[in-house]
């Protein structure tokens, strides 16, 4: 079997996209390919993000925002948006996921910490469905 890979997509890729493609890529320790995009990338990446992932072991600092193209949609087997709207093509056979998440843009290291928490939670319940056999 393959691997399972899971693109995940918000506005600037500079925030939730990167802490969950951060998760996932440690919490899963090699075992899925993750990708994460923006639909309108910012130019860096949020430093409160990168400050309260290094709190808990995660280094991002030297990510950069991508931006969002119909290849790396059509390349994921799982795509989780993150307030990004319609701006995410669609293609039939994916499993698509919307996460309901605050933007951390322009917030402090504190209140980035419950949004990062809350996407550590999302991505734990994520990892054992990208196993389960249809």
């Amino acid at each position: 079997m393959s691997k399972p890979s899971v693109l995940f997509v918000c506005v600037h890729n500079a925030g939730r996209s990167q802490m969950a493609a951060a998760f996932l890529t440690h919490l899963s320790a090699g075992r899925v390919e993750v990708r994460s995009a923006g639909s309108a990338p910012a130019n860096s990446i949020n430093q409160s993000v990168v400050e309260a992932l290094k709190e808990v072991g995660i280094d991002i600092s030297n990510e950069q925002p991508k931006v969002l193209t119909t290849t790396v949609v059509e390349q994921s087997d799982v795509v989780i948006t993150m307030g990004c709207g319609d701006a995410c093509p669609f293609f039939p056979g994916k499993r698509y996921l919307d996460w309901v998440l605050p933007d951390p843009a322009g917030q402090s290291v504190a209140d980035v910490r419950p949004i990062r928490d809350q996407i550590r939670k999302l991505v734990e319940d994520l990892i054992p469905t990208l196993f389960k056999s249809n």
